[in-house]
């Protein structure tokens, strides 16, 4: 019985790798395109693309100075800007030109633009009662106590803005000045009059 020969097993050598083309399923791409849209239309509807609300108030560098906050000088000026613009312009006019018949003019008055404060922190404070006369013009209506209501720095403001605004140049009023001229009331009530004024120091 003769030997059965072996022979040797061959070993089959792995296939090198090879890529192939292939098509990106439709499903990633209809996702992709979905997922795009969505973002455009979040940024277009929540990015403040040109909203009004941002952009609109801005049409000039003088607009973006006036958004500015204000401080030093400048703040209280525009305080008291505001405070007369609410209350005294109704009488007064935004131009401080007063109304015929109603209100006397704060361009140029000689009561504004004293050297002192005291007189003319009295006025607004208490009232103003009786003939008084601004710039050789007389005025005989009586004004309300139109600054009882606010604060000394706020009081301070509105008279600041006054003595320096349409063409008047005077010292700024404080609010210890105002609440000063206050102490030295005491508990009076009754309007001023122009003569009671005129007795008081500067």
């Amino acid at each position: 019985m003769s030997a059965e020969v072996k022979q040797p097993s061959r070993v089959v050598p792995e296939a090198e790798p090879t890529s192939a083309g292939t098509t990106v399923p439709m499903w990633l791409i209809a996702g992709m395109l979905v997922l795009l849209f969505l973002g455009a239309w979040y940024f277009d509807a929540r990015g403040g693309w040109f909203e009004a609300k941002v952009y609109a108030p801005y049409h000039s560098l003088a607009d973006v100075e006036r958004f500015q906050p204000r401080s030093g000088g400048d703040a209280v000026l525009f305080r008291g800007k505001v405070l007369f613009e609410q209350n005294c312009a109704l009488c007064h006019n935004p131009d401080g030109m007063g109304k015929p018949a109603q209100a006397p003019p704060l361009v140029g008055s000689e009561w504004v633009l004293a050297a002192g404060v005291n007189r003319l922190i009295r006025i607004p404070q208490l009232g103003l009662s009786g003939p008084i006369e601004v710039k050789g013009q007389v005025w005989n209506l009586p004004m309300a106590a139109m600054g009882v209501a606010y604060s000394d720095d706020d009081l301070a403001a509105v008279l600041s803005y006054i003595r320096n605004s349409w063409g008047n140049k005077a010292s700024i009023v404080t609010g210890d000045q105002v609440k000063k001229v206050r102490a030295e009331l005491g508990g009076r009530n009754q309007p001023y009059s122009p003569d009671e004024l005129k007795k008081e120091a500067e």
